[in-house]
């Protein structure tokens, strides 16, 4: 597994990344939250320190959650069981105490990734909603019969409306899926881009506007 290891402790951190890589896997080690907001594309998971130098670990997994779906451990020193509690309901899928026993640690890791990748929703090859017929393999649209001519981005951004279809989906969430940085100021192209995509479908009211968040696809 590809594991960040969010840890700005550089014994700590140095630590982890040896003992994870002796057992077989790939860690990263990055050393504030700012890093893993911007760089959890292609982890599998993430171990996430709560006492990092730029943000508190518990605002850096809010905006994550925010963002990705992907499993985080938390690691850290705080054993009070409010952290505890504000760490599992702010969306991490477990919670670890340093000095943490490697073997249990390693274990926990395992377990968050399996359970994610089990309980989350593996998308068809094909969706048909409706007269809108989505191809998610060949990367093609129809709508009525008729193939749609849409660009790259249009497609991906369609794509992970219906693969979501029924949730609000932020825009922050798209701007991070599409473009790979939800904090780069191109709101203004998500708009291009959504205008020209209900246009090309020309289907009132399956992609409703949610505002101040972002968009849910409703059919």
């Amino acid at each position: 597994m590809r594991i960040a290891v969010v840890e700005d402790d550089d014994g700590v951190g140095d630590a982890l990344v040896d003992a994870l890589t002796e057992v077989g896997h790939e860690p990263v080690r990055m050393r504030r939250g700012t890093d893993v907001l911007l760089g959890h594309h292609e982890m599998d998971v993430v171990l996430l320190d709560l006492g990092l130098p730029d943000m508190d670990g518990l605002e850096v997994l809010r905006k994550l959650r925010t963002l990705s779906s992907v499993p985080v451990v938390v690691l850290t020193a705080r054993d009070d069981e409010r952290s505890v509690v504000r760490a599992l309901r702010g969306g991490a899928d477990d919670y670890v105490v340093k000095p943490a026993r490697l073997g249990e640690l390693h274990a926990r890791l395992q377990v968050a990734a399996r359970r994610r990748h089990t309980t989350s929703d593996s998308a068809a090859d094909k969706l048909v909603l409706g007269d809108i017929v989505v191809d998610l393999v060949g990367r093609s649209v129809e709508v009525n019969g008729r193939r749609a001519a849409l660009t790259t981005k249009e497609f991906e951004l369609l794509a992970n409306l219906v693969t979501r279809r029924g949730e609000a989906v932020s825009r922050e969430q798209l701007m991070d899926a599409i473009w790979g940085d939800a904090y780069v100021a191109i709101s203004r192209t998500l708009d291009v881009h959504m205008t020209a995509l209900r246009s090309k479908l020309d289907r009132p009211g399956t992609i409703v506007t949610i505002r101040g968040f972002g968009y849910r696809w409703v059919t």
